[in-house]
């Protein structure tokens, strides 16, 4: 191993930059008609070759564009462009559908003057119809200055598809006197489960760091971040989280087997964890966000396991959104939850609020509760007695207009 001092470096900071912001990457955003009004066309572009890396959906019915972009970081490792589309998730379309995605790449590769596989194609919207091809080929043929646009505000309006607000993240770190960057951008607001990746992510940043760490850093992060939300419980057939690193910031090559590489995954985590929550934050009809933090347990996947059921219980869910301190419902989620717990809850609050103590009923005031649960981020703390484990997950409350935008989602 080696063991590079990091006298020189100093903690991660929050930025506003954007995914144009590490250096050599372009992004870019146009209406195609996919859509009929809203931008539906996105794509995002570096200088040189990009390490690359991505997680996706566990959903069976995987579908067409993430084949072609598994295929494409498979054969290299790199890429060196990205086109997304929305309105339209490309989903159970058989193989015309795999020959459209196909198309994309071809499309988008010929465009920018690289090779195929150096083009990663995603797409999100509606399951079950065939993309309108003439319209992206219009698109894609429209697209001026790849190269040299940096317009990162119209990629993040491309990818929405129900989002009620673009949403991304940026970190920075003075290494040795050069300023690294890792910035990211997703879409979701409906369709997010835990399991990723059920959301579209895209992360770039100009750190030279090996593909094989990039893959491991992305994997160990998600379980962290963006496998920890969930919305409605549904696993999307499309989406993914897609990370490009292309080395510009001239760094010595960080591997696995670094210190840097823990460096490395606190940078990425900060920029993962912050996108987790903002599509938690939006879930469709959500008026608040759920942070749910359980301490004490036997092991980290344990915690996990409690913290997703909570956040992701319908009940719970409902009882936020009512603004009710009903506690009942947090324990009955631990209960189902899976997990052998050998001693009792130890206590249980809902904001600053203690409802649960010692795994009995502890007096509170209903409206001290009530008024918390007023506010925009609610947090519940669970303590167990079995370790010394933790682990936090995100969602949101269930509201009318969930079922109103659901019910109408095609129409």
């Amino acid at each position: 191993m080696k063991t590079t001092a990091l006298k020189n470096t100093t903690s991660w900071t929050k930025s506003d930059g954007d995914i144009c912001t590490p250096k050599g990457f372009t992004a870019g955003g146009l209406h195609c008609g996919v859509k009929r009004k809203r931008k539906d066309l996105g794509w995002i572009f570096s200088s040189v070759q990009a390490n690359a890396a991505a997680v996706y959906t566990t959903n069976l019915f995987q579908a067409p564009p993430l084949k072609v972009t598994q295929e494409s970081i498979r054969i290299g490792e790199t890429l060196q462009g990205v086109l997304v589309n929305s309105g339209n998730a490309n989903s159970c379309t058989g193989q015309k559908g795999l020959e459209n995605a196909y198309e994309m790449r071809r499309m988008f590769a010929y465009k920018i003057g690289l090779n195929e596989e150096e083009v990663a194609v995603v797409s999100t919207g509606v399951i079950g119809e065939q993309l309108p091809m003439l319209a992206i080929k219009q698109g894609v043929e429209s697209i001026t200055d790849v190269k040299s646009k940096k317009e990162a505000h119209f990629f993040q309006e491309a990818i929405l598809t129900t989002d009620t607000f673009t949403k991304k993240a940026s970190v920075e770190l003075n290494y040795n006197g050069c300023i690294l960057t890792i910035a990211g951008v997703a879409k979701g607001s409906g369709m997010v489960h835990p399991n990723m990746a059920t959301m579209l992510g895209f992360i770039t940043t100009d750190i030279h760091i090996s593909a094989s760490a990039l893959n491991l850093a992305l994997k160990q992060v998600t379980e962290e971040t963006f496998n920890m939300i969930t919305v409605d419980g549904d696993t999307s057939t499309n989406d993914m989280v897609l990370v490009m690193a292309n080395g510009l910031a001239k760094n010595e090559v960080w591997t696995e087997h670094d210190d840097q590489f823990q460096l490395f995954k606190e940078g990425l985590k900060m920029v993962c964890e912050s996108l987790a929550m903002q599509i938690a934050r939006d879930g469709e009809g959500a008026t608040k966000l759920i942070e749910v933090h359980v301490n004490g347990a036997k092991t980290k996947e344990e915690a996990q396991k409690i913290a997703k059921t909570i956040v992701g219980s319908s009940l719970v869910k409902t009882a936020v959104f009512g603004e009710d301190a009903n506690w009942g419902r947090i324990v009955s989620a631990i209960g189902y939850s899976g997990v052998a717990l050998t001693n009792e809850i130890n206590e249980v609050r809902i904001g600053s609020t203690v409802v649960v103590k010692n795994g009995l009923p502890f007096p509170f005031n209903e409206q001290e509760a009530a008024a918390s649960l007023k506010d925009e981020k609610i947090i519940i703390t669970i303590g167990l007695d079995e370790g010394i484990q933790h682990a936090k997950a995100w969602g949101c409350d269930l509201s009318y207009d969930y079922v109103r935008i659901n019910a109408s989602y095609r129409t």
